[in-house]
């Protein structure tokens, strides 16, 4: 059996990579120290598999991730991979280098660190704060490519969400942000 130190450790490496990649997750969260909490914890040392289960909580820095059960493995060559299972699974993260946060939900999360892709699967959303928002029944993001993928799917819900069709909320950015000056005086006078 793994210690319980390295399982930990584990799941922490493989959930930061759920939250690191969308939306320049804050770097400095990686060499902070991982705590986890859960009712149950089951470690399979032959197959390189943990499982966390009952009111999961992972923090680390600014991230959080609270799921119902969470799953990490690892391959052969090192590569971790994770499942967050919730109704819904959440995460949120401090923007790199920016005010605000990202924040995300679905009832499935799932990382691949080889890949280094995470996908959102049922009822998945994104938030970046302030307001930008992104919600569908499959959201996919290659961190390699920085490419997002957001596909509708089956009948509007009863809750409102978006059901087949994909949502997007883009808030306009102030000059300040896009340009990164500052405006002239006389652009604030119009």
């Amino acid at each position: 059996m793994w210690p319980n130190r390295l399982g930990i450790l584990l799941v922490g490496a493989c959930c930061a990579g759920l939250l690191a990649v969308p939306a320049q997750a804050e770097k400095a969260d990686r060499s902070k120290p991982i705590n986890l909490e859960s009712d149950r914890m089951h470690v399979d040392d032959v197959h390189k598999t943990s499982v966390f289960e009952g009111k999961v909580l992972m923090t680390q820095g600014t991230l959080s991730i609270r799921a119902d059960k969470i799953i990490v493995r690892q391959d052969k060559d090192g590569y971790q991979y994770g499942s967050a299972f919730g109704n819904p699974a959440t995460f949120r993260q401090k923007r790199d280098g920016a005010e605000g946060y990202i924040q995300g939900e679905a009832e499935r999360i799932e990382y691949d660190g080889k890949l280094d892709r995470v996908e959102f699967f049922d009822h998945a959303r994104l938030l970046r704060e302030p307001a930008d928002e992104v919600r569908g029944n499959y959201i996919s993001y290659d961190a390699r490519t920085e490419y997002f993928t957001v596909t509708g799917g089956g009948a509007p819900s009863a809750s409102g969400g978006p059901g087949g069709r994909v949502h997007a909320v883009i808030q306009p950015r102030a000059p300040t942000e896009e340009s990164g000056k500052s405006p002239s005086p006389d652009a604030t006078k119009r």
